[in-house]
């Protein structure tokens, strides 16, 4: 059985009144957070690491419930979802891999029901290294409105024997967004791609 080692978690939020145009009436809030955790495979070639998947689950449904509260507290709200993570310099790009059931499936267990795929990034990184995680729509890919990226970084981390694993949440699409493409309320729901 693998533990997870959790060192720290950093949280990042922001509000968005305007980018340039009239301010919006409800402005979205987005956030990020992420946990810093030992690298049981650091280091050293471990064959099957699937065994940290499974111990990841509960860190995943924390995170995204200190998320969910730190943009208001109502999952209802939050219409825009994504993770990724930041493997420190002693591991390899397939633990970052890891986070993909454990961050994906926490978020839409503690939303309920979200439909679309949870976008995703990885990278191989140092201390203090900054990471864009990918936002859309948590019901269908294909809202342009929700296109979109939050920066997440943690000054003191990951170390060479940690992975920073992080989730992405808003509650709205980009101030101003006027591109066209699928609108919210022409979403079916069904695929969640549109």
């Amino acid at each position: 059985m693998v533990s997870v080692e959790v060192r720290r978690i950093v949280c990042i939020t922001d509000e968005i009144f305007h980018d340039g145009g009239a301010k919006v009436a409800r402005p979205p809030r987005r956030g990020v957070i992420g946990a810093l955790v030992k690298n049981p495979y650091a280091g050293r070639y471990v064959e099957d690491i699937t065994p940290m998947m499974e111990a990841l689950k509960p860190v995943g449904v924390e995170l995204t419930r200190r998320l969910v509260a730190a943009l208001g507290g109502n999952p209802k709200e939050i219409q825009a979802y994504g993770k990724g993570a930041i493997v420190g310099a002693g591991g390899e790009l397939e633990h970052g891999a890891l986070w993909h059931v454990p961050g994906g499936y926490s978020m839409r267990e503690v939303l309920g029901n979200a439909k679309a795929i949870v976008p995703s990034t990885t990278k191989l990184a140092g201390v203090g290294s900054r990471i864009d995680i990918p936002l859309h729509h948590i019901n269908a890919a294909y809202v342009r409105s929700h296109f979109d990226a939050i920066e997440f970084c943690a000054p003191d981390g990951p170390r060479d024997n940690e992975i920073a694993f992080i989730l992405a949440m808003s509650t709205g699409g980009r101030v101003h967004a006027r591109v066209g493409g699928l609108q919210v309320h022409e979403i079916k729901g069904e695929d969640g791609q549109r």
